[in-house]
């Protein structure tokens, strides 16, 4: 059987030999790439805060925020795959099986158009229900 490489698994590869070339290993722990990931994430809402949804389309289109926003999402991404990769979960296998566990919980005929949780679908507000 021929093994291709993945796209992700090529990425941390590459992200951890960046890492290993300035011994930034002993840094990379699960601890501190989550707060760094957490991080990351805030810049990015930093980026939208205050914000209508429309003002964020329309800001998006101009190429300066764009660049900001996209740099933002690059680093939550990286520090995503750094975090997978130093503790050995599979992105994409669990992205997959995590939809898979979704498509069950929020069934379409039930979900469509709600934002409810997926454990108070289908029932009527001011109602219990037993099983």
């Amino acid at each position: 059987m021929l093994y291709v490489m993945s796209d992700i698994q090529q990425l941390q590869a590459r992200l951890r030999r960046f890492a290993d070339e300035r011994d930034w290993g002993q840094f990379h722990t699960p601890k501190n790439l989550v707060l760094a990931l957490i991080g990351e994430v805030g810049e990015l809402a930093a980026e939208v805060q205050w914000l209508t949804d429309g003002e964020v389309q329309r800001r998006l289109a101009a190429p300066a925020l764009r660049e900001r926003v996209a740099d933002e999402i690059a680093g939550v991404f990286i520090y995503l795959v750094r975090f997978a990769d130093i503790t050995g979960i599979d992105l994409l296998s669990t992205a997959y099986s995590k939809i898979e566990r979704n498509e069950s919980r929020y069934p379409v005929d039930l979900a469509r158009g709600q934002s409810t949780k997926h454990t108070q679908l289908g029932k009527s507000i001011g109602t219990e229900h037993h099983e």
